[in-house]
Parts: structure tokens; sequence; C-alpha cells
């Protein structure tokens, strides 16, 4: 089975990863912890595709140590009793643990010691604020950091690697990205380069080759292999409330573009329950409250 293309691209040491120069730059706090081999166990959290996991295999190759990788709703208590008997034999173990918010208590118990110890370094990775999905007596074990999305001139990097990497990327491949193929890729994918790179290798793998014998990646094979813009609609989670606050304080201010903005992606999401109800509570606190002598002077004429 053909691994991914994200991931057969990711980052074997700090200075392959792609943006969060605020962490792993020059003289930043977590490309001091591995200059130094002094690490920490540490929560990363942001938006998905955007180097969670790429920070955590960075510092695992830049520091030799073994590397395991763990989801806390898919796998069990024994699989971290694995982890810890190899962290007794090895000395340290970087485990990478998925979605560190979906944590149980006993999982939780059982790891807490070796976190203490230092015999495990946890690099928990989460989309979810950690200050309120995450367990405290986690959080106080740990440094937390956040991953910020990631820029087009970020992604675009990414993708000229991966086509031009003949080991891990497409290199061998004789490809020709069109410009405005390019373009749509870096923009449609809004950041998440996990997808970016995933599109890209559908496109070059499901295009055949032209009479010339290049194979050409044209703005409608991306646009195919992409399909649409991705957006930040996740129930419950940060980004739907980001969004539908900032719809609201869009119109609190008057910015008429921008409460357009953020309705239209809400309406293309599909929310429109949230939208008639923050509807009906900027009809009370941004609009009925706005001019209360007003109100009372029409109610009164």
């Amino acid at each position: 089975m053909m691994e991914p293309l994200a991931f057969r691209m990711r980052p074997r040491t700090l200075d392959e990863v792609v943006g969060q120069q605020h962490l792993i730059g020059p003289g930043k706090i977590i490309w001091r912890m591995v200059e130094a081999r002094m690490l920490s166990s540490m929560i990363l959290y942001g938006p998905p595709g955007t180097g969670k996991t790429s920070i955590a295999s960075a510092i695992a190759g830049s520091t030799k140590y073994a590397f395991r990788t763990l989801n806390a709703a898919t796998d069990s208590k024994k699989d971290l009793q694995v982890v810890a008997e190899e962290a007794k034999m090895s000395g340290t173990v970087i485990l990478l643990l998925d979605e560190i918010h979906r944590l149980d208590k006993a999982k939780q118990d059982f790891l807490l010691p070796h976190l203490e110890s230092g015999r495990i370094v946890l690099i928990g990775a989460t989309t979810e604020n950690p200050y309120i999905a995450i367990n405290p007596a986690i959080r106080s074990r740990a440094q937390i950091f956040e991953v910020k999305p990631l820029t087009a001139a970020e992604v675009g990097l990414a993708i000229d690697r991966a086509l031009k990497d003949p080991q891990r990327g497409l290199g061998k491949l004789p490809l020709v990205l069109d410009d405005d193929a390019r373009t749509q890729l870096i923009t449609a994918t809004n950041g998440d380069l996990r997808s970016a790179l995933n599109g890209l290798e559908l496109a070059a793998r499901s295009t055949a080759p032209a009479s010339d014998g290049q194979i050409h990646l044209t703005l409608s094979v991306i646009e195919e292999s992409v399909q649409k813009r991705s957006l930040v609609a996740d129930k419950d989670g940060d980004g739907h409330y980001d969004v539908i606050s900032a719809f609201q304080k869009s119109i609190r201010g008057s910015d008429t573009d921008a409460a357009l903005h953020y309705l239209a992606q809400l309406i293309t999401a599909g929310d429109l329950v949230s939208i008639a109800r923050r509807l009906v509570v900027i009809a009370y606190e941004d609009i009925g409250l706005a001019n209360p002598p007003a109100v009372e002077r029409a109610v009164t004429a």
C-alpha cells in the first residue's frame, strides 16, 4: 500500500518544518529545547493540517529518540503500556498522542507518573482549545503552544518541495503544474497542508501523460482533485464559534462586507440554526439596545 504524499513528506528535522517559526525558528522555544536536548511534554493546538504532527516527528528526528504515535480516542491503555515498557528499556520515548482532548481518566492516570519521571515525552495534538477541553492534571505537566494557520507562501513552499523530491515526493514523475493550478491548490485548501499535498498527489496519479510525455496539471484538474475551498465548520468546536462571533461583531461594527463574508461561510456550511439563533441575539444586543433613548422616544411618541 502506498503511503499518502503528506505522510511521506513528513519532516525529519526541524529545518524541514514549514511554518510555525514562532516555535521552531532559530532561538525559539522548541528549537532551544531540541538544541539543549531538554525536552518537555507539550500540547500543540491549532487547525488541522498546520504541522502539529510534523513538529512532533521533527523533534524525534532531530533528537534521535524513539517516536511512537497513538490516538487518545481509539488506542487503549494497553497500547500506552507498550510505550511505557519501551521507554524503560530505551530511556526516553517521544509519544505523539493525537486527539488528546479525548483522553479518558484511566489512560490519564496511567500516563501521569511516566510524564513526571520524564521517561515519556508527551506531545499532545488537538484542534480544540486545551484550556477548556484538556484535563488540568495533563495541562499542568505540559507546555501549551498554539500552532498557527499556514500562509499561502508556506503552503506553496511545501508543494514545490513535494514536486522536486525524487525519493519521498513526486520528483520522479514528469509533472507540469500550471501557475493558476498551483494558486488554486494553495487557496482552495485554506491553509491545510495535508489536504493540499494529498490533492496534488491525487491529481498527479489520476492524470494520464500527454503526447509529449508530460503530466499536465491544469486548473480544471486541480479543481476536480480538491473539489472546493475548505471551510471552518467544526460543529461545537472553536472554529464554529469564532465564525459566529465574527459575524455578530461585524454587524456590531457596521462592517457590511465582513458580515456578509461570515454569513456566507455559515450558509455554505449549512448552519442555518446557528444563523437564526444569532440573529435573534443580534436583534436584541446590538440593534435593540444600541440606542435606548432613541428607542424609548419612538415607543412613547
